[in-house]
């Protein structure tokens, strides 16, 4: 393939296993002058693996900002640049947009150099619906979490979630607050030798006595809307009496106590209700 000068390629490298990995994208590395990337630690053991010898200069979410304008000087020279992340395709959750928005700004071309991916590999053997919604990383606030679940807990797509393992515990709370009624699957060192997928029902599962280990891809499974796990018409009847004592809020949150149904649902039960009753 021909590698232009003044170009931006953003390349793919692997997620765990080193052979993960394109010709051409070894090409493009190769011939590349100058390689941009999270861990400059990390990018050796790739580039050593395949013999490849570059400069590397550093670029992640602390410096981006700061190492732009010495990144343009390089464009003006003529040099061919490569971004890549610490692992999979860089933009999904990793640093970037800032560059890519300059290049577009300034008629630098960029290239895509597609490889491995957790978030198309981890739906590919979900057993899920294709359609999905990649949200990345989840807020660490209890407030964020549920904004953000609330939203999102709506659409009737499968929904991919990246996870610090750290953190699992955490948000499966709220997972089975909103995802009732759902399947999950939990990757774990994907492409690597303890590659591992926890499937379950969201209702069944437990927080983990031991704590996973690395990053993690978490697919919760399609909304199924012709499967209702609740009676409308008792829940219904429960918020009329509800509301002859309590607030709408207080409301919600007495009917999420014994009842599998996500928070929207409720709360739209739940106003549909004391409309009608006050009208």
């Amino acid at each position: 393939m021909q590698i232009l000068s003044k170009h931006l390629y953003i390349v793919s490298t692997p997620i765990g296993n080193l052979d993960d990995i394109t010709f051409r994208a070894i090409d493009v590395l190769k011939n590349s002058d100058l390689i941009l990337c999270e861990d400059t630690r990390r990018t050796i053991k790739l580039l050593s693996h395949y013999k490849i010898k570059k400069k590397l200069v550093s670029y992640h979410k602390f410096n981006e900002k700061k190492q732009l304008s010495k990144i343009i000087e390089y464009f003006n020279e003529g040099r061919i640049l490569s971004l890549v992340s610490d692992a999979g395709t860089p933009m999904l959750s990793d640093p970037g947009r800032l560059l890519v928005n300059h290049c577009l700004k300034n008629g630098i071309e960029i290239t895509p150099i597609p490889g491995v991916s957790s978030i198309t590999s981890a739906i590919s053997v979900s057993g899920f619906s294709d359609q999905f919604l990649f949200y990345g990383f989840l807020p660490k606030t209890e407030k964020e979490l549920e904004k953000i679940l609330l939203s999102v807990s709506s659409y009737p797509f499968t929904l991919v979630f990246f996870i610090t393992s750290k953190k699992l515990n955490f948000y499966i709370k709220s997972f089975k607050k909103f995802f009732s009624g759902r399947k999950i699957m939990i990757a774990k060192e994907i492409t690597k030798i303890y590659e591992s997928f926890i499937r379950k029902s969201v209702d069944e599962l437990d927080v983990f006595k031991d704590p996973l280990k690395g990053e993690l891809t978490v697919v919760i499974s399609e909304k199924n809307n012709k499967n209702k796990t609740y009676d409308e018409e008792k829940i219904v009847n429960k918020i009329k009496k509800y509301l002859k004592k309590y607030s709408l809020k207080d409301t919600v949150n007495l009917i999420l106590e014994t009842e599998k149904i996500n928070k929207k649902k409720v709360y739209d039960l739940c106003l549909k209700t004391k409309n009608e009753k006050d009208n």
